[in-house]
């Protein structure tokens, strides 16, 4: 959240500053198409559907080769309903649930995790995994815990305004873990591994629920230049960063990081705690195209940076560790990006803030500091922030795809490289992760099948130089040696559409790609001025240049799919509606952008090529509902069968294959729609990104996810009325314990 002075605050502030895209965004409401089949009901007792569930039991049973298998019919017992903020940790459920895995969140001021990784964090908790909150900067501000009302009549105290704002942390963490604001921590001192010392808040009703304070000194503005800052210190305007204790901390003497002290020092939190799963702010937010100031705090994405740097590090010095993902959080865009989250999601992320904020202000941390962030108490929500959250990448649902034996490959990007998983053929043993050589790999992985058979991985890069003007992130892609080998090519890098990170901070969205009727492939990114940009290949293996296919204010990640004509066709969210491009025939250059007349849409867009057209999915704003239209093409780019498939709330991409669709439902786990006139159903996984879906074979849906253990798990469905899914398959073994 912002840290600077009260001008800065959401609690005497509007919301960020609108580009010209996100002002007066309308919001509408609007209806959207099942799942583009028109299955006949068929009775259990039908000898073909007998025959497919036989078969989906017997892939079931082969292909696990007596690796754990779980019990997912059981485990569904008692998850109707969305876990609540405070409600205790489920039972587990069998003796083969999934390892929990270890969450580690590393913010820059406290109570971005509450702003922008809620309900996530509270999910988590929720669950009874491991979290660990790492908070860069003390929040300081200018040091005054008042509203805007109080604020010219309260004493700034820098030291004191941290304390509350630690006090108000403790608090909503101890609600979330244990329904108890007061519920009682331990708190003592680490030596860090950049020569400082840190806080470590241990919560004693559950000790795997942890806090960590580096209490740095915060940049005090949301744009300005401030050397004294994280910037600062990324970009050498400053040597060295001080520490800015908080009153009533443990740590008692202060200190001063270099650049590769801060790096070192996150390094040894993660060397600490060794988490399956890494969660961090954006470190690549964009501007707004008017005034060029950041869409987020500075404190934000250079914190984000510093994170970025010391995981690669982590990942290539440390082996005896387990692997990690990384989910990026959008941060104050999201008061500008359409609800994310339905109403009981936000009312339970509006309750969390409001005992951070320390409404009621009974003393009940016993603290003259103040048991929390008055300045927050005024406008708890934020700038909409409480009915939003939205990840930086990670979101695209191409991951997994299927060759012509029936094996199934999935990608996924584990300790900065890109993981491959593989099962050969329909019931043959799965292989992986198998870790692609080149680092750097940003989250968000999308598949491609080429003419030849041979599969092609695309995604984006990012790299550090010397200086920091050399932080930079591309496209990269490799292709598959031959049809079925596990070996890939090295990456080759496209290229980006960004002049330099001091432009738009790299901000180019993961690719979307696809190939036409002629086996042409096209990549296209959202660059950071909102656009749409694309290269094609040629028949020669080169690439054109980056094209500008215009568009204006894009969001998020672009999709592409390709229509029974071999045409292929764009989409990318605006803050109101959805834009398309179509190309008029295979092998001809992509049209103008062209508005769809779709309703306002969450993020992301899932597409895929279906029923002779594009069909898309998406999230109804404010519901969490899931929303769908089929796109032709015959008489221009139309929209048509705009129909509302209902859901179990929640957020984030959809992924749909055949008669399947499955997305985060609310309270955090996987949420399936197996076939027209079946209910919704809650999984017993939660997991990382988006889930990915892929036809095997004719009549078979593959679906997978990375769970918060950084494993992959895997079911299948028959693609056929009155189906299910298989018992979930975790692949490989267990990710490395503490």
């Amino acid at each position: 959240m912002s840290d600077g002075p009260p001008s800065s605050r959401p609690a005497s502030t509007p919301a960020p500053e609108p580009g010209p895209t996100a002002s007066g965004a309308a919001r509408e409401a609007a209806a959207t198409v099942r799942h583009g089949h028109d299955h006949g009901h068929h009775h259990a007792g039908h000898p073909r559907a007998r025959a497919v569930v036989k078969a989906v039991a017997l892939l079931a049973a082969t292909a696990a080769g007596g690796m754990l298998i779980l019990r997912a019919n059981e485990a569904l017992t008692g998850l109707d309903t969305p876990a609540r903020t405070g409600s205790p940790a489920p039972a587990a459920v069998t003796a083969d649930a999934p390892d929990p895995g270890r969450v580690l969140q590393i913010v820059a001021h406290p109570d971005d995790d509450l702003y922008f990784m809620n309900p996530d964090l509270a999910y988590s908790i929720a669950a009874g995994h491991p979290v660990t909150s790492v908070y860069l900067t003390s929040g300081e501000a200018d040091g005054i815990n008042a509203g805007s009302g109080k604020a010219a009549s309260t004493r700034p105290d820098k030291p004191a305004y941290a304390e509350a704002r630690q006090n108000g942390i403790r608090a909503a963490y101890a609600k979330m873990a244990t329904g108890d604001r007061s519920s009682a921590w331990k708190r003592t001192v680490i030596p860090t591994k950049g020569g400082g010392h840190a806080e470590v808040d241990v919560l004693v009703a559950r000790p795997q629920i942890n806090l960590v304070w580096l209490q740095l000194r915060e940049a005090g503005t949301v744009y300005q230049d401030v050397p004294d800052s994280l910037h600062g210190l990324w970009d050498g305007k400053v040597a060295r960063l001080e520490s800015v204790l908080a009153s009533g901390s443990p740590v008692r003497h202060g200190f001063t990081y270099t650049r590769e002290q801060v790096v070192q020092t996150i390094v040894g939190i993660l060397e600490r705690y060794r988490p399956t799963t890494l969660r961090t702010q954006d470190p690549t937010p964009g501007r707004f195209h008017d005034t060029k100031r950041y869409t987020d705090h500075q404190d934000h994405f250079y914190g984000a940076r510093f994170v970025q740097r010391a995981a690669e590090e982590y990942a290539a010095v440390f082996r005896n560790r387990p692997h990690f993902t990384v989910q990026n959080y959008v941060g104050y865009f999201n008061g500008s990006l359409p609800h994310a989250l339905g109403p009981g999601e936000a009312k339970d992320k509006l309750d969390i803030l409001d005992t951070y904020a320390w409404l009621d202000k009974e003393n009940h941390c016993g603290s003259e500091a103040g048991c929390g962030d008055l300045k927050v108490a005024e406008h708890p929500s934020g700038n909409g922030w409480t009915q939003s959250i939205n990840y930086a990448r990670g979101t695209g649902t191409t991951w997994l795809t299927s060759d012509a034996e029936h094996g199934l490959w999935a990608f996924k990007v584990l300790d900065g490289q890109a993981a491959l998983w593989h099962r050969d053929g329909l019931i043959g043993r799965w292989s992986g992760p198998v870790l692609l050589p080149g680092t750097g790999m940003d989250q968000g992985i999308s598949t491609v099948t080429l003419h030849d058979g041979r599969i092609a991985a695309f995604g984006t890069r990012t790299s550090f130089g010397e200086k920091p003007a050399d932080y930079r992130r591309e496209v990269v892609y490799a292709v598959q040696r031959a049809p079925g080998s596990e070996e890939f090519g090295p990456w080759q890098s496209l290229g980006t559409p960004e002049v330099s990170d001091a432009d738009w901070t790299s901000d180019i969205s993961a690719p979307a790609v696809s190939a036409d009727g002629t086996g042409a492939l096209a990549v296209y990114v959202r660059d950071g001025a909102s656009t749409l940009r694309g290269r094609v290949q040629r028949p020669d293996g080169t690439w054109g240049p980056w094209e500008a296919h215009g568009g204006t204010g894009l969001h998020g990640s672009p999709v592409t799919g390709t229509d029974g004509a071999g045409r292929r066709m764009v989409f990318a969210a605006t803050t109101t509606s959805v834009t398309g491009w179509l190309q008029p025939a295979p092998g001809a250059p992509l049209g103008p952008a062209t508005p769809t007349g779709l309703p306002e849409t969450t993020l992301p867009i899932t597409a895929e090529g279906r029923e002779g057209g594009v069909r898309i999915w998406f999230r109804k704003p404010g519901s969490g509902n899931v929303r769908t239209a089929l796109m032709t093409a015959d008489e221009g780019l139309k929209a048509t069968g705009l129909t509302d498939l209902g859901g179990l709330q929640g957020f984030g991409a959809v992924t749909a294959s055949g008669h399947v669709l499955a997305g985060r439902s609310a309270g955090g786990l996987l949420g399936a729609d197996v076939g027209p006139g079946q209910p919704w159903q809650r999984s017993p996984l939660m997991f990382v990104g988006a889930p990915s879906s892929t036809m095997t074979g004719k009549n078979l849906v593959s679906l997978a996810v990375v769970g918060l253990d950084a494993r992959l798990y895997v079911t299948s469905s028959a693609d056929e009325p009155d189906a299910y899914l298989a018992p979930w398959q975790p692949v490989g073994p267990r990710n490395t314990a503490p």
